[in-house]
């Protein structure tokens, strides 16, 4: 494809994406096809020459976009947020069109200090200390494995430069609970932990935030039984409940044990624009290390995920590599991203936050934010009023979990298997509508609902809407 073909495409193309986010209301939420639709209306054979790209255009609007489900749906509550704002999408063009290689500082000088600029912004806009450095990686899963390495180096004096953790005389175990998001889990499995090597802590019963004393008596019985306690992972905003964790207590004990203290804030972080919720991660300046996601609720497209350390110098000497094909006269004297995370190379993912923040503004995400709490606040007040629905957890943030229990003929509260079935019944009934999406989820071994508000175009009328939807699915 030569530019001029590529100028008249992509006007198609921005043509068509402005015209989609324009009709996405009139879209039903969920995707309403079977498994295997999408792959069976497609050619089994690859194309064996080039086609027309108004061909190619069709097929997105008759095949992929029915196999879509609407993340930018103003009805969305499932998940988390997964805002994918426009100002940001024109960064993620610029990214993709200028095709750079990010190897190396010299590989693209820009890429490396438009990132070191970006994230130094977001350190700013959310009241983080000047002792924190940043860099983008794709998820906070990935920056979770990357945290977890690093707390596995530190705690067994850098065994990766020898025999690794088999030559190690005692396990090193983690510490987190079972609110945290199961990314965890999977970092513990191949930062190579092992699964036997993960403590769930106890949490508060209803909060579900980890209990400080419960994690320092669990690393004292550890140290007691000759294991060595390696690392934390303390949740702000868990998935499941948006359970918040005791930053400031956490911190004291991981300082006390020596032991590597990592923030997970994958969706919360966003809310740290707002200094009113700075309070919910109070003690993170204790913390070794910190992800959250702008691609959730801030907006910029995915996949953008923040990794804070305030350490350089240990994450560089565990990730550090430095073959010859890569060393240039401007090692020493500028940040090599190679050195800082697991992979290679990276894309100029920085331009999708830069983009996002200087075309829209701190300011009008600010009032998104406000504008999604506030909405969660009214929709919460609408279930605790009514009868025979609850709030499960506390509404912290955006995300509300709810139940709705009714009685039987007899006037006895449903329960067990019953009331498992009819919270299923429900949810799946108005998400295969396709009239809104909700993710039911496990609390204590039953299932709830979780509303989590937060797309950029849902508007009160819009949580008005569901609250209506639910009472007529229980009706």
């Amino acid at each position: 494809m030569t530019p001029e073909a590529f100028r008249q495409a992509g006007h198609e193309l921005i043509d068509w994406i402005a015209d989609y986010r324009a009709r996405i209301p009139a879209l039903p939420v969920r995707a309403q096809v079977e498994p295997g639709a999408i792959r069976h209306a497609l050619p089994t054979q690859p194309p064996q020459q080039a086609e027309a790209f108004s061909r190619v255009l069709a097929d997105l609007d008759t095949i992929v976009v029915p196999g879509v489900t609407q993340v930018q749906h103003p009805m969305h509550y499932g998940w988390f947020p997964s805002n994918a704002a426009l100002a940001s999408v024109l960064g993620d063009i610029a990214s993709s069109g200028m095709g750079t290689l990010g190897i190396s500082w010299e590989s693209c000088p820009a890429l490396t200090e438009v990132e070191e600029v970006t994230c130094d912004w977001l350190r700013q806009l959310t009241g983080l200390s000047d002792r924190w450095h940043g860099t983008i990686h794709d998820t906070a899963s990935t920056a979770c494995v990357t945290a977890l390495i690093l707390a596995r180096e530190k705690a067994s004096h850098f065994s990766k430069n020898n025999s690794g953790l088999q030559a190690l005389s005692a396990p090193l175990i983690v510490y987190s609970t079972r609110q945290a998001h199961s990314s965890i889990a999977k970092a513990v499995q191949l930062a190579g932990f092992g699964n036997d090597n993960l403590r769930f802590i106890d949490e508060d019963p209803y909060t579900r935030a980890l209990i400080p004393e419960a994690l320092a008596a669990a690393i004292k019985a550890d140290r007691a039984a000759g294991l060595i306690p390696a690392g934390i992972v303390c949740s702000v905003g868990a998935t499941g409940t948006t359970a918040m964790d005791p930053v400031a207590a956490i911190a004291d004990i991981a300082q006390a044990e020596d032991i590597w203290l990592h923030v997970d804030a994958a969706m919360a972080g966003s809310a740290m624009l707002l200094p009113e919720c700075r309070h919910l991660w109070e003690g993170v300046e204790q913390a070794d290390s910190l992800s959250w996601n702008p691609h959730k609720w801030l907006g910029t497209i995915l996949d953008t995920a923040l990794f804070y350390v305030r350490d350089v110098a240990h994450l560089e000497r565990v990730m550090s590599t430095n073959p010859a094909y890569l060393r240039s006269t401007a090692d020493g004297q500028v940040t090599q991203y190679r050195d800082w995370g697991i992979p290679l190379g990276r894309r100029f993912r920085a331009l999708k936050l830069w983009f996002h923040l200087r075309l829209d503004g701190p300011d009008a995400i600010r009032q998104r934010l406000r504008q999604d709490l506030a909405n969660a606040r009214w929709f919460s007040a609408q279930v605790e009023a009514a009868a025979d629905w609850d709030v499960l957890a506390p509404v912290e943030l955006q995300t509300v979990c709810i139940r709705h229990t009714p009685k039987d003929d007899a006037g006895n509260a449903l329960a067990g298997d019953a009331l498992d079935k009819h919270t299923l019944d429900w949810v799946n009934q108005i998400n295969q509508s396709g009239a809104a999406f909700m993710s039911p989820s496990m609390l204590d071994g039953r299932w709830m609902v979780r509303v989590s508000i937060g797309v950029e175009s849902t508007e009160r009328e819009h949580v008005e809407r569901l609250w209506g939807l639910l009472q007529e699915a229980v009706a």
